[in-house]
């Protein structure tokens, strides 16, 4: 259903006066995609339920053909109305507010995957964002993710992934080492990435892609606690000049899952 929408204070646009308060979002049960590309791969999946789609009327001439298949309420009106609801102008006069599903709380639907990225600590959101697009590009199969890790329902999270956090199942852990002891046990070997000398280069472990991997990663400033590491069964590397700095983390991952590729 398309509605035109001709004034700011229509309470049908309420929802969308909180794209920009995330803790509201949340508690609603709700998230945000912005922008014509991300909005559309949201209608095109079909995983996540709509509660309702705001646009200009270039951004509806733009996805004629996506928004006909939506279930949701579509809303179109001016941009300064747009703009006057979220009070920002970073979404191209495209908005979707989604339902949040009910996290996995447990590994158990890795049951036959091949590829896992547990995450600890990685909070900032590009991060958490350009991993799920690496791991939606390089085959990977979903995410565990410490209680740290940023939400990859957060919008900008969302963005920078290109939509990749709406198509990657993802875990959120009570007890991440718990869970990765769980995946060892049901077969995964628990791989380490990380700069210390004593690992071994990533190019020598390229013989371990047809095995069922934990890629364990930790944030850019610290890395992985010692006592994650501990449980790792492999420590791997990536060779740089030792001149350089260690590598972003999203770089690493990338080229740790291309060598790795199954």
């Amino acid at each position: 259903m398309i509605v035109r929408i001709e004034q700011a204070s229509d309470p049908r646009l309420a929802p969308f006066r909180h794209v920009g308060n995330p803790h509201a979002l949340e508690s609603a049960g709700l998230f945000v995609a912005e922008g014509r590309l991300v909005v559309e791969r949201l209608i095109e999946d079909g995983r996540f339920p709509i509660h309702a789609i705001l646009v200009t009327d270039a951004a509806r001439n733009a996805l004629s053909g996506a928004l006909d298949p939506a279930s949701a309420a579509v809303y179109v009106c001016d941009q300064r109305i747009v703009n006057a609801i979220t009070g920002v102008n970073f979404h191209r006069g495209c908005l979707a507010l989604a339902r949040r599903l009910t996290p996995a709380a447990s590994t158990d639907r890795y049951s036959t995957a091949s590829r896992v990225l547990a995450l600890e600590g990685v909070g900032n959101p590009d991060n958490v964002g350009g991993l799920f697009r690496v791991a939606f590009a390089l085959g990977a199969d979903g995410f565990l993710l410490d209680a740290a890790c940023g939400d990859p329902l957060y919008r900008k999270a969302i963005r920078t992934s290109m939509a990749a956090t709406l198509r990657v199942p993802f875990v959120r852990a009570t007890d991440l080492r718990a869970e990765l002891r769980s995946l060892r046990s049901a077969g995964f070997r628990l791989m380490a990435l990380t700069p210390a000398a004593g690992a071994q280069s990533i190019d020598e472990l390229a013989h371990l892609r047809r095995e069922r991997l934990v890629l364990m990663l930790g944030s850019e400033g610290s890395g992985l606690t010692p006592d994650t590491t501990e449980l790792a069964d492999v420590r791997a590397r990536i060779p740089v000049d030792a001149r350089a700095d260690s590598l972003n983390v999203v770089v690493s991952a990338a080229i740790a899952l291309h060598v790795l590729r199954a």
